[in-house]
């Protein structure tokens, strides 16, 4: 069963949401700071999923997810007493791949994490005849679950690959932001939020050339995404 590691310095979180993954079959490993999260890290290479709180007194969740973002593409679903879209937008930026608000519901948490599993398992899948799109100089593999440069291999999280995905195997079609919600998170949009638009932010920041002019994955104003055909 996947190992999940838990972060939060409330010993009392940490261990109700110990106590449900437990009971779904999780292996769950607790560290109560952020040094103590990259220490987990570093001797658990068997860690599939972070649970990430924010506010913590040595190294904050979101710095703690930048560092993560430089060498790992593993699942962060980030916990916040905060519910502030810019809070959700600063979390986002720094790499998480989901965000919950304090107090939340163990077993959708619980629900979540399953969610994020299966993508990182997927993402994780190699098989030797791929499903390829090609897209300038960029080749997405859709069973690998990778992007490539080349012979060089861009690092997108299960998301970032989904949302991309998407775009390159419907060129020309203009997706809009509630329909990649929906598709990609698989839940239905209640609420206006940034969310596709910072994980666009971020897939732009990773595949093209210029960021600030993109020329993969275009903007239709006021519509949505599209890659042209």
């Amino acid at each position: 069963m996947a190992t999940i590691l838990v972060v939060d310095d409330e010993v009392e979180i940490a261990d109700l949401v110990e106590i449900y993954l437990q009971n779904d079959g999780f292996d769950v490993i607790k560290a109560y700071g952020g040094r103590d999260a990259l220490t987990a890290l570093e001797t658990h290479p068997e860690i599939m999923v972070i649970i990430l709180d924010i506010m913590m007194p040595d190294i904050d969740g979101m710095e703690l997810c930048r560092q993560i973002r430089k060498t790992s593409n593993i699942p962060i679903i980030m916990l916040s007493a905060k519910s502030e879209d810019m809070d959700k937008i600063m979390g986002f930026g720094t790499g998480a791949d989901d965000y919950v608000t304090k107090p939340f519901n163990p077993l959708e948490l619980t629900a979540r994490v399953k969610s994020q599993l299966k993508r990182y398992q997927n993402l994780s899948l190699h098989t030797e005849q791929d499903d390829s799109i090609s897209v300038g100089n960029l080749t997405i593999e859709k069973n690998a679950h990778r992007v490539l440069r080349g012979n060089e291999e861009i690092a997108l999280t299960p998301i970032e690959f989904e949302i991309f995905w998407m775009l390159v195997s419907h060129p020309g079609r203009v997706y809009s932001t509630e329909e990649i919600f929906e598709q990609v998170w698989k839940e239905q949009v209640y609420e206006v939020n940034n969310t596709v638009m910072v994980h666009i932010r971020r897939l732009r920041e990773k595949i093209e050339p210029d960021p600030k002019k993109p020329t993969i994955i275009k903007t239709v104003w006021g519509v949505g995404y599209k890659v042209e055909a």
